[in-house]
């Protein structure tokens, strides 16, 4: 019995992975986590064999979550999300799939077929059969995004100033910083204080003229100057104005792709 952890901020979402898990005789559920946080406790305490994990959630993100368990007793993941393009981050964290928002129960069981496959045979080639199937599912998609009009763009911003509404041009941006509920835009010598959160602001700007490079920063790279190792793996990104910012692993792979035109 393979024995399985649902974790999803939203109550719906969870209920249908629980409700469709529940039509298998294979999968008992042994937990329900709303949370990244509580899924880490979770996941060290009941030692799961599969974990379907949320990416966006308030306080951890999925990734987050990742880098948080013992590694030496790591479960198999499928990874469910609303964005297509975070299926290139499940494949460098060598998730066994990924969910894509709203899916059918045919790809549901697909998913979960695959990961049962994977955990009963611990086949290292089954692994790799895998995840080359998810780099072609997700380089087919993004070649798909790049080629296609995209929706909802975020090209500018409208920001509050002694009463009157002003508009800041994203590509005028240098970098932003999380801020609680808020979003701080970083033009020039000048901060905005804009509502938003990071995540939200990140799905809508120009993925060819902004990347995340750390839990709290987006950066616009064109005012990349150079970068600097720093302790621990990490990285240091200065910008053009001197200002630096700390480029932490989880988000290396994805800066270094964008700023080589990959």
């Amino acid at each position: 019995m393979i024995r399985a952890i649902v974790v999803d901020d939203e109550a719906l979402a969870r209920r249908r992975i629980v409700r469709l898990l529940a039509e298998r005789d294979d999968v008992q559920l042994v937990g329900e986590c709303s949370g990244g946080e509580a899924a880490v406790a979770e996941i060290g305490r009941l030692k799961p064999d599969l974990v379907f994990l949320d990416v966006q959630m308030p306080d951890l993100d999925g990734f987050q979550v990742l880098q948080q368990l013992d590694t030496e007793t790591l479960p198999a993941v499928i990874f469910v999300t609303a964005y297509d393009h975070y299926a290139l981050r499940a494949f460098e964290a060598c998730a066994v799939d990924y969910l894509l928002k709203p899916y059918d129960p045919d790809r549901f069981t697909q998913s979960l077929d695959r990961a049962i496959r994977w955990i009963r045979t611990d086949s290292g080639s089954d692994q790799e059969a895998s995840v080359r199937a998810l780099l072609e599912q997700v380089l087919r998609g993004e070649r798909a995004a790049t080629d296609s009009q995209t929706v909802g763009r975020l090209d500018r911003f409208m920001v509050r100033r002694k009463g009157r509404s002003h508009f800041i041009r994203s590509t005028d941006v240098d970098w932003i910083e999380s801020d609680g509920n808020y979003i701080r835009l970083h033009v020039g010598p000048n901060t905005h204080l804009v509502r938003s959160t990071l995540v939200a602001c990140a799905e809508r700007l120009d993925p060819r003229q902004f990347v995340r490079v750390h839990r709290r920063y987006i950066v616009n790279i064109d005012r990349v100057k150079e970068l600097q190792p720093w302790f621990g793996g990490d990285f240091v990104i200065l910008l053009n104005d001197g200002q630096k910012l700390r480029l932490s692993r989880h988000f290396r792979w994805e800066f270094q792709s964008r700023m080589l035109g990959e």
